[in-house]
């Protein structure tokens, strides 16, 4: 089977220069990672018709983190068998008569890099919390006896305001690192590519797709298209599945 290189929503964007095509390339830069809505770029080259899907984690599985328990796995197996059967999700007119050649499916659903530090930083903060106590007993010790021996209240006060003080530091630290987890989540999305050779691409007139009934979470899909017929920029709903170049 010939091998046809997988092209790329930027590289499409090259290849076209409509005011349609131009005005959705800005829409996916304001609007990257929207839950409920789901790109679709489609290009024909001869008779290969080029098909690249963007959607986001939450639209395919109902989350966007690596799967952390049985459920979640199973949902993200029964995805990616969804999306492997392309003509489900992107059945051509008939008339075409495309066939599926190639498919790559791809997901962000990595396990955060905030769960490791999470477990380091929580055993830092163990380690810390265990050297600060017995520098604190020693502390106290130490300063017991020179207030006994000394009967010195202004030392005293000074341990005192370095109780405080530490204490401080010690609710920074904790503040710090919670918000540093919160800040390294991420958005995890599905990138699917579909090629389809067709024997009449002058035949090409419409698009059904089952992505609606396979993923309900999605509430809008933004088709841009360039083929023979020209360049096409429609939206389909599951009330409206169906698009035509």
């Amino acid at each position: 089977m010939r091998t046809t290189p997988l092209f790329t929503l930027s590289a499409v964007a090259l290849c076209l220069s409509s005011t349609a095509f131009a005005e959705s390339a800005e829409f996916r830069q304001h609007s990257a990672h929207q839950h409920g809505l789901v790109e679709w770029v489609i290009a024909q080259d001869g008779n290969d018709l080029l098909v690249e899907i963007a959607a986001p984690g939450s639209d395919v599985v109902g989350f966007e983190h690596a799967p952390k328990n049985d459920e979640q796995t199973t949902a993200l197996n029964s995805a990616l068998i969804a999306l492997a059967d392309a003509n489900a999700l992107f059945a051509v007119n008939s008339g075409a008569k495309c066939s599926l050649e190639e498919k790559d499916i791809n997901h962000t659903l990595a396990a955060s890099k905030g769960d490791d530090h999470d477990e380091h930083g929580h055993d830092d903060h163990a380690d810390h919390d265990e050297h600060g106590h017995e520098d604190h007993v020693d502390h106290d010790d130490h300063g017991h006896e020179d207030h006994k021996g000394h009967d010195g209240h202004e030392d005293h006060k000074d341990h005192d305001d370095h109780d405080d003080h530490g204490h401080d530091d010690h609710k920074g630290h904790d503040h710090h690192d919670h918000d540093d987890h919160e800040g390294e989540g991420g958005h995890g999305e599905f990138n699917v590519q579909y090629t389809f050779h067709c024997d009449n691409p002058e035949n090409l007139t419409s698009v059904t797709t089952g992505w609606f009934k396979a993923f309900p979470q999605t509430e809008q899909i933004k088709v841009q298209s360039l083929t023979d017929s020209g360049v096409t920029a429609t939206d389909m709903t599951a009330s409206s599945n169906t698009f035509t170049f």
